[in-house]
């Protein structure tokens, strides 16, 4: 799920690869319960490691692949008692497929009842194919032998035929410079840091500065810590002891999210895909706008200042300095309510430790806050720069009204994508951003006034340029819904596929690409290009994040549409092979599997040739196999476009030698 709020919230993505010769994510066992002497019961349970999960049999159609059992000799020496049975799951809906998806976090347990058809059986093979994703999926699978005496497993022999070893001999590449891959023990960080998020929180905290609420409490408050102070270094301490408190404040409104974080990682995470919760939030945002608007005043108890100001009185010192503090942030929450609340809403939106973001953006509000109050303190002389409070402060209320319109349908998209309504398709969505924007434009430039407004007055220049800008904004917007230009919005707006008019495409964006390795080969050869091959998935969601924000860059479509040849192997591909390319593979471990299906195939290709499980996976080869790169895997636009040149570079250097 990407949502992004314009003004305080950034999200922390994890990636990690998976190493598959120690650290297998999911840890099987199995069991067998007999019930009398002709039923039993198979237990297959795995162990998930913590972050990942493994998907249901009934996860829906469209998105992820769900785990597959496939029973040996059902029907001849035993018959199913029912369906395959499964412990509790979770559910989580993924834009990218639209749905809600079904999966295990910690632990899964499929149990089959079966009743035995004849006296003789001794074995019973289970096989379960299944995919085990964080934030890239793998996929896998594991065979159950289940000895109805307690004896020794008896394993089957598969046999590999001249013709089977002739088509796996096929699937092996003779790489050059295969050195330059990336196996599956490396491990990709992308972690955004911490840093950036406590900035756009520092940035939200700047903007509530400016808030009537909080502005004309600068002057007051510095001149009463150094004018009514008998020793002005006290009061300068005093003043910076008043801001320190005000940051941890506002650390401190974060930490009941850590103790839900604690309960459950994602309980915040769940508002994301809640139709009922988003439409709460949707409401509360609407509220929050018209309290900017200036239709009522959004306030805590007044009781509740009264008490914090008296017991500063009597208390004195320290202590008294903090619920000073504490006043503060009761009386300026009409102005800083609505920007918290945008601040929950986006972080509770993202992926990542919910948790430590919310407490990252807390302390970047609180310390932006607070530092007017020190810095003021130190350098009073500073006071009478300061401007003038006034009418400008009232349109900094409106202007983030407007913007909190905006985010409220966002919560409300969140509900009609997970609820299928169709009411808000991307079309709709974007009408409504323009008309808003437009509004806002118009309100900049006078031509229509809310109630807290004052007296009509000549409009001053940043409030010309804030209009102009949102004119700009919402022509951008509809340039966007023209399609004349691809909007990025990080994330805020539905999936380019939820739209009105229905869009299909054999390839991502519209790119030209092949979908079997060996004709995109051939077609290289013949164009005398370098190929872009790319290990993909349907279920794959950073496959998805990958095409839509770094492959839609114009410079880095051209580059992959006009100089490579893009093979995409989805290796999750369910279909079934036509019987004459059905075979079974012999590993150099001496494994032995039955390729049956296209993902089965691109499966096996990309782990015996790449040393790679995971997707996306990126490889950069010429026609003769030479690898022109070092293999990347989810990166940014920046990193993603160099490599490609950097490919290019190698391509056209091997053929001038």
């Amino acid at each position: 799920m990407q949502y992004k709020i314009f003004y305080i919230v950034f999200f922390l993505i994890g990636f990690s690869t998976f190493a598959q010769s120690d650290e297998e994510p999911v840890l099987w066992s199995h069991e067998l319960n007999k019930i009398s002497d002709t039923e039993y019961e198979l237990v297959m349970t795995g162990k998930i490691f913590e972050g990942w999960h493994v998907y249901s049999q009934h996860t829906p159609d469209g998105g992820s692949q769900p785990s597959i059992f496939t029973f040996t000799n059902v029907g001849k020496d035993y018959d199913f008692i029912g369906e395959t049975q499964e412990s509790k799951t979770d559910s989580e809906y993924v834009e990218v497929f639209d749905l809600e998806e079904v999966f295990f976090k910690n632990e899964a347990i499929f149990t089959q009842r079966i009743t035995l058809l004849s006296s003789t059986v001794q074995q019973i093979d289970v096989n379960l194919w299944y995919q085990v994703c964080k934030e890239v999926c793998i996929p896998a699978e594991i065979d159950f032998n289940f000895v109805l005496d307690g004896g020794e497993v008896v394993k089957t022999e598969q046999t590999v035929d001249e013709r089977s070893q002739a088509m796996g001999a096929a699937l092996k590449l003779n790489l050059q410079h295969k050195d330059r891959l990336i196996s599956v023990d490396d491990i990709v960080d992308h972690n955004s840091s911490i840093w950036v998020i406590f900035g756009l929180g520092f940035l939200g905290g700047l903007i509530a500065l400016l808030t009537p609420c909080v502005f004309p409490m600068i002057p007051l408050t510095v001149s009463f810590f150094t004018k009514h102070t008998a020793n002005k270094r006290k009061g300068i301490a005093n003043a910076i002891l008043y801001g320190f408190f005000i940051v941890v404040i506002y650390f401190l409104l974060s930490l009941p999210f850590h103790l839900f974080d604690s309960v459950d990682s994602q309980i915040l995470n769940t508002i994301a895909t809640n139709i009922w919760l988003n439409l709460v939030f949707f409401l509360i945002f609407v509220f929050f706008a018209f309290s900017f608007f200036g239709y009522y005043e959004l306030t805590l108890p007044s009781s509740w200042a009264n008490k914090m100001d008296s017991a500063s009185s009597k208390v004195g010192g320290i202590l008294g300095i903090f619920f000073m503090a504490v006043t503060l942030a009761i009386v300026s929450f009409s102005c800083t309510g609505p920007i918290l609340g945008g601040l929950l809403g986006g972080t509770v939106l993202e992926e990542g430790d919910v948790a430590m973001n919310l407490s990252a953006g807390m302390t970047g509000f609180g310390v932006a806050l607070a530092l007017p109050f020190a810095l003021f303190a130190l350098f009073p002389a500073w006071l009478n720069s300061l401007p003038k409070s006034g009418g400008w402060m009232t349109t900094v209320k409106v202007v983030l009204g407007f913007l909190e319109l905006a985010l409220a349908f966002k919560f409300l998209s969140n509900a009609d994508l997970v609820g299928g309504w169709g009411i808000l398709k991307r079309e709709v969505f974007i009408g409504i951003w323009i008309i808003l924007f437009v509004l806002l434009a118009l309100y900049l430039f006078g031509i229509f006034r809310f109630p807290h407004d004052g007296p009509k007055q000549k409009l001053s220049t940043p409030r010309r340029a804030v209009g102009v800008l949102s004119v700009g904004f919402a022509l951008y917007l509809s340039l966007g819904l023209l399609n004349t230009v691809k909007l990025k919005l990080f994330g805020f707006l539905p999936p380019d596929f939820y739209t009105l008019a229905e869009k299909e495409t054999d390839c991502p964006l519209g790119l030209n690409c092949f979908k079997d390795f060996d004709e995109g080969v051939a077609f290289a050869k013949k164009e005398n290009k370098p190929i872009l091959l790319d290990f993909t998935g349907w279920a794959c969601v950073n496959c998805r994040k990958m095409e839509e924000n770094v492959w839609s860059e114009p410079d880095i479509f051209s580059i992959i549409n006009d100089e490579y040849v893009l093979i995409s192997l989805y290796v999750d591909d369910r279909k079934d092979l036509a019987d004459a390319q059905k075979f079974n593979f012999q590993f150099d471990s001496g494994r032995v599997k039955s390729i049956e299906t296209i993902g089965q195939k691109w499966g096996t290709f990309q782990t015996i040739n790449f040393n790679a499980a995971s997707q996306p996976y990126y490889v950069l080869l010429s026609p003769d196999f030479e690898v022109l790169n070092t293999a990347v895997q989810y990166t940014d636009a920046l990193v993603y476009k160099k490599w490609l040149e950097k490919g290019l570079q190698q391509f056209n250097s091997s053929k001038d030698k």
